[in-house]
């Protein structure tokens, strides 16, 4: 069974990481020049929360504030579901969709590991579909998730 190590050990070491203090404007431009859709606070090596599209829209735009005033650190995410090395993808699955949560913090004894996102999740799922799916339905989904196609 697949663990959260192996999830981390598999990701390229992260570069999309803001400070809490920069201006959401700033972070914005930083989320189109990574081309994802969370940026990882940290303040020096101490992990402080993820900064998503989410975020901006709901935090930002919908209550008013000015990207350009306004900080990371008054629009982020903090409490996300918290996952330690030995826990299992499976795990990783239930607490996304129990929590209504597209990431996850991988914590090693309070240590910053990194982050789980769904699309971690869904690439392995796809990686390993002859497991999961019969070989219609998981084609179809290797379509999909490549922009191939769509299920109707």
């Amino acid at each position: 069974m697949r663990t959260v190590d192996d999830l981390i050990a598999s990701k390229p070491r992260a570069e999309n990481i803001i400070k809490p203090d920069a201006l959401v404007i700033d972070a914005l431009r930083e989320l189109d020049q990574v081309n994802l859709s969370y940026l990882i606070v940290m303040e020096g090596n101490t992990y402080k929360g993820v900064f998503s599209e989410r975020d901006y829209s709901r935090n930002v735009v919908l209550k008013g504030r000015s990207s350009n005033s306004a900080k990371v650190q008054e629009v982020m995410t903090t409490e996300l579901p918290v996952v330690s090395p030995q826990d299992t993808v499976e795990h990783c699955m239930t607490l996304m969709t129990r929590n209504k949560a597209r990431y996850l913090v991988a914590l090693d004894n309070d240590q910053f590991m990194g982050i789980i996102t769904i699309h971690d999740l869904l690439r392995l799922v796809l990686a390993n579909k002859a497991e999961a799916f019969d070989d219609t339905l998981a084609n179809k989904l290797i379509d999909i998730n490549e922009g191939r196609g769509r299920i109707y």
